[in-house]
């Protein structure tokens, strides 16, 4: 025997109206809905382009070309990272270096949000770099990758120089190098079981003397 319709349940399935059942299992999020915390982290990260190489291999009827990407990127608050992405087209290398960035994203101590809490030497391969704290409207005097990686972190006064290299891969990973090294006075108060006014205090010491 045929099943009669039921016209209540018309328009609805077994969870429900329709698109409630789609919400349930993970569907796309409802015109109006705040975004996720992910997606606001996400929505405030600044990425910068540092470096584009082109490489060509030498197939039978031509030559085929690949673009390799350099990326920084940054929240302006401390918190860097770079990637390197390859493929054929250059926007899919950006987004896969983009997303390499997003990754291996580090946090690193400002003080005074603005500038470095000391100066620090960083190496890799044949780079050499020295980062140095700088006073208030410095600014950032770095160059070529280098102020990428500052500007993305939100550096606004640091003096910066790169020896040896002028190839953006290692300047960009001495540079983090160098920043890995830095450490703020309440972590080393910490780690020595000491206060921050006795790191501070023989610091500000030592610049008198």
């Amino acid at each position: 025997m045929a099943r009669t319709p039921n016209p209540e349940r018309r328009g609805q399935g077994e969870r429900g109206p329709r698109g409630q059942g789609d919400r349930e299992r993970g569907g796309r999020t409802p015109r109006g809905e705040a975004p996720t915390g992910r997606e606001r982290e996400e929505s405030e990260l600044v990425d910068k382009l540092v470096h584009i190489n082109r490489v060509a291999k030498v197939v039978k009827g031509g030559r085929r070309f690949a673009f390799a990407a350099l990326v920084v990127v940054g929240d302006q608050k401390g918190r860097v990272g770079f990637g390197s992405g390859k493929a054929r087209e250059v926007p899919e290398a950006i987004r896969k270096a983009t997303e390499q960035a997003k990754r291996t994203m580090v946090r690193i101590a400002l003080r005074e949000g603005r500038t470095l809490h000391h100066d620090a030497n960083g190496h890799y391969g044949a780079g050499r770099v020295v980062v140095r704290a700088a006073p208030a409207g410095t600014g950032i005097i770095a160059g070529g990758p280098m102020r990428a990686v500052f500007e993305t972190m939100g550096v606004q006064d640091v003096v910066a120089k790169c020896v040896g290299t002028s190839n953006p891969h290692n300047m960009i990973k001495a540079t983090f190098d160098a920043l890995n090294g830095v450490a703020s006075p309440r972590s080393v108060a910490a780690k020595r079981g000491k206060k921050v006014g006795d790191i501070v205090g023989r610091r500000d010491s030592a610049k008198e003397q």
